[in-house]
């Protein structure tokens, strides 16, 4: 199995989990996050998940900032994946940081996942 090449370094992915974390902490005063900060955030998130669960199973799409695959199982080579997980940017950051659980967000239509590998209750929060 392949390991994967992380594209965003640990520490600065780390940072910008936290300036969106703090970004929405009630009484924030800070300007709006940037784009670039919360699409560095999602990305590592994404890279994150795939270094925890290596595989080609699932496909995780945090549109439009992202896409992985992760979890070990049968290899998708061509047209739509049988497993596919997606959701925005701002359902995937509480996810992954613990302020939404993986089965509040699917029952609340926050999360569209299908096949039967599309279950990330396991690996999140991160």
């Amino acid at each position: 199995m392949a390991v994967s090449r992380r594209r965003i370094p640990v520490d600065e992915g780390r940072e910008a989990l936290a300036a969106w974390r703090a970004a929405g902490e009630p009484g924030a005063d800070a300007a709006p996050l940037p784009r670039t900060t919360l699409a560095t955030a999602v990305r590592y998130s994404l890279e994150e998940v795939t270094a925890r669960a290596p595989g080609n199973s699932v496909e995780v799409r945090v549109p439009p900032f992202g896409v992985t695959q992760c979890v070990e199982g049968p290899r998708h080579t061509r047209g739509t994946p049988p497993n596919v997980i997606e959701c925005d940017a701002a359902t995937w950051l509480a996810m992954v940081t613990g302020q939404l659980g993986w089965a509040d967000a699917v029952g609340a239509g926050k999360v569209a996942a299908s096949g039967l590998r599309a279950d990330l209750s396991r690996l999140l929060p991160l």
